[in-house]
């Protein structure tokens, strides 16, 4: 079975034998699933009444386990935005009354953000959403082929994942 990467690699290597462009057999179909991936990410979201961004924080609450809340700072380090950013998603979620603002007993000048009751719906649901895209995604391979190259995706991307800093 051709793909779109198939014609443009044989494309590049008719028009620039000198180039080894091997890397974009392996990285071109990465990036095109990305962008796939994308797509259903968004589809499933959308169908809860959320944008990627609102998933993210809800879920990273959502994974912190019964009170299911977090410290901002917490929340920065898993979602990889600025403190700023983060402050303006947290007023937005708020907003919705997907979270709440509490005190943070450990220290009285901080907050904690909390999931509400709604919010852990939206997410529990927009979440069942997403891995019923993500499974048909993945159709085609069989579970050992999935674990192959969930290990494989795993060698490339760790040390993206544990840069000091």
């Amino acid at each position: 079975m051709e793909d779109e990467v198939d014609r443009l690699v044989a494309a590049w290597r008719r028009e620039r034998p000198d180039l080894d462009v091997e890397p974009l057999e392996v990285l071109s179909r990465v990036s095109r699933l990305a962008r796939h991936l994308d797509r259903a990410r968004r589809l499933a979201f959308s169908e809860h009444s959320l944008e990627p961004w609102e998933f993210d924080v809800l879920t990273s609450l959502r994974r912190a386990g019964a009170p299911y809340q977090l410290s901002p700072g917490q929340l920065l380090t898993q979602t990889l935005v600025t403190s700023g950013t983060m402050t303006n998603r947290i007023d937005r979620l708020a907003k919705k009354g997907l979270v709440e603002r509490l005190p943070d007993p450990s220290d009285r000048r901080g907050v904690l953000v909390r999931l509400t009751p709604e919010g852990r719906d939206r997410a529990d649901q927009a979440l069942s959403g997403l891995l019923d895209q993500e499974r048909a995604i993945l159709a085609e391979l069989s579970r050992a082929q999935r674990g192959e190259l969930a290990g494989l995706l795993r060698r490339l991307t760790a040390p993206f994942d544990n840069i000091p800093g």
